[in-house]
């Protein structure tokens, strides 16, 4: 095993498992093979392959359902049925279906390295580009449409030396490799999710990274699949990674199911899904994360915005911890190995915005959202700290707001984004110039609920000022009529930011004229008797293109507030 490199995929024993040289000490290997191992003997034959685990990209990826390896699994259940079969090779891509390809350069023109030779339509709504693949340059020496496989031969360049290169529509990539760009850009506008909670109190950047933890029953499943249903993006990439495989046959319904808002058609048409369920062995895991963020870094070199959603980081690092275990590593906290926040860190650091290679500079970007399941919720574990450190946006979620049927269950009292004031620039130009002063007096506020609600258990409500009293009415209020949301309404599930603007502008008008009333004089209990409080509880179910139904809320509460002040001072 001496020319044998770390990573290097192998074929062990007569079954041809597939494998991955894990450690080299001298003249042997150890291999963490993919598949069951029962029966092995020694003796049996290991063929190295010479090549790292890697990913064929190219037309065909969109709409499909790999294993942890890029194994597809429709073409699996065809030739192996519903048990996969030990040895399996089957092909990502489908080497027998042809595209219509279509040139965007010709003969005689100068091309580099994420130029874009041509464009293949793979669905009804993305447009798949074929690139020059990195390390080639030179001339356009021949290039033609048609009708081809992803094998056949689509372009030929030539070099300065007069050397020849053919090129087809697929290529391949180390899964663990960065693919290559010209510059990371500073995160400059939100990736808008539609959900209050995210885009207001904590957003995330195109091109960010996020961590979503919680205990179990606490949405976090049903949170990235609205993520994944509404969020600015592209494209999207599902990585189920050790979930329960009746997890995943829900994920795997559910998004077959969908229809995209934005585009009328299937959310399969942008899509790919890794699913690796727990019971795959620890390897395929370790692997389905890199798998997947290198289908979507291949996206972002088109120029897309693609959105990775990792469900969950927690069972991937279990998965380094078993492997570790077995090479008889020194174990560091809870059995982790020492290198888990390192390994975390390379991963969560291939998202990014970043200007791309080619001639056309274009931009594109990979954002991150990272599921962690930490047992029985303790924050303190391994790797939700491990994964603190290294993520600019943190999603709490509270199993005590699930249980009351609060849902997102984000606890706005622990999470945070580091995004927000980078963004503040864009959320002034692009949505309104009070935009972050609400968003600053709505956090204020839900804090101030936090404390009064110490005193309220100890002495009771009628203990508070009116003042007090006020703060909690309306945090109430940002919590029951903005914060949550419905995901199975069809106005409340997305709310663009525009209406949500005018949502928590509505909900702050209120606290602030009924602040000026009561010290004016007038009494607290009337101004809960408002017919206009009704209003704002009803203001998410507005459609976004009635907004001007807001001004009018507006007005109203301003005259029935007028008028008790009037009252109060006859």
């Amino acid at each position: 095993m001496q020319d044998v490199k770390l990573f290097d995929v192998c074929k062990v024993s007569r079954h041809r498992l597939m494998g991955e040289v894990i450690e080299l000490r001298g003249d042997k290997a150890s291999i963490q093979v993919y598949e069951d191992t029962s029966l092995l003997a020694p003796g049996e034959e290991v063929v190295s392959t010479h090549m790292p685990l890697s990913a064929e990209l190219g037309p065909g990826l969109l709409g499909g359902i790999f294993d942890g390896i890029g194994r597809p699994l429709d073409a699996l259940l065809a030739q192996y049925g519903n048990r996969i079969g030990r040895g399996a090779e089957v092909k990502a891509l489908n080497r027998k279906k042809k595209w219509d390809f279509f040139p965007s350069v010709k003969k005689g023109d100068s091309v580099t390295a994420g130029d874009c030779l041509g464009t293949v339509q793979e669905t009804n709504v993305v447009e798949h580009r074929i690139m020059v693949p990195f390390g080639i340059q030179g001339t356009i020496s021949s290039i033609q449409s048609g009708s081809y496989t992803i094998e056949e031969v689509i372009a030929v360049i030539e070099d300065a030396n007069s050397n020849k290169t053919e090129l087809s529509m697929m290529q391949h990539w180390p899964v663990r490799k960065n693919r290559p760009y010209a510059e990371k850009l500073p995160p400059s506008q939100p990736l808008v999710t539609g959900q209050r909670v995210i885009d207001t109190l904590f957003p995330i950047a195109k091109g960010g990274v996020a961590a979503v933890p919680g205990p179990f029953g606490s949405g976090k499943t049903v949170m990235q699949h609205q993520i994944a249903k509404w969020a600015d993006a592209d494209i999207v990439v599902y990585i189920g990674c050790g979930e329960r495989g009746n997890e995943i046959t829900d994920v795997l319904n559910e998004f077959t199911k969908l229809i995209d808002p934005r585009t009328g058609h299937s959310l399969m048409q942008r899509t790919v899904l890794i699913a690796n369920t727990s019971d795959m062995p620890v390897a395929a895991r370790e692997a389905s994360i890199y798998t997947g963020i290198t289908i979507a870094e291949y996206f972002r070199d088109m120029g897309y915005s693609a959105l990775v959603l990792a469900d969950s980081t927690s069972r991937w690092a279990e998965a380094l911890r078993e492997m570790s275990g077995r090479l008889e590593e020194m174990p560091g906290d809870e059995g982790y190995p020492a290198y888990l926040a390192s390994r975390l860190a390379e991963f969560y650091e291939r998202a990014g915005s970043v200007k791309l290679l080619g001639s056309s500079h274009k931009t594109g970007a990979v954002s991150v959202v990272g599921a962690v399941s930490p047992p029985g919720g303790d924050m303190s574990e391994p790797v939700s700290q491990a994964t603190l450190r290294v993520v600019k946006a943190f999603w709490g979620l509270s199993a005590a707001l699930a249980y009351k049927r609060h849902f997102p269950a984000v606890d706005w009292l622990v999470s945070y984004s580091l995004y927000a004031d980078r963004l503040k620039e864009w959320y002034k130009d692009e949505i309104a110039p009070e935009f972050n002063t609400l968003r600053e007096e709505a956090a204020r506020l839900l804090g101030e609920e936090a404390k009064l609600n110490e005193i309220v258990r100890l002495v009771g409500v009628d203990a508070l000022s009116y003042k007090d009293r006020l703060t909690m009415e309306t945090a109430k209020s940002i919590r029951e009529d903005f914060l949550h949301q419905n995901a199975f309404h069809k106005t409340d599930a997305y709310t663009p930011l525009a209406k949500q603007h005018h949502m928590l502008h509505l909900i702050l008008t209120f606290n602030t004229l009924a602040l000026a009333a009561i010290e004016r004089g007038v009494d607290f209990e009337e101004i809960l008797t408002l017919d206009a409080l009704k209003g704002i509880g009803r203001a998410k179910h507005i459609s976004p293109e009635e907004l001007e139904k807001f001004e009018e809320l507006s007005q109203a509460l301003q005259k029935q507030l007028s008028a008790l002040t009037a009252k109060e001072t006859f």
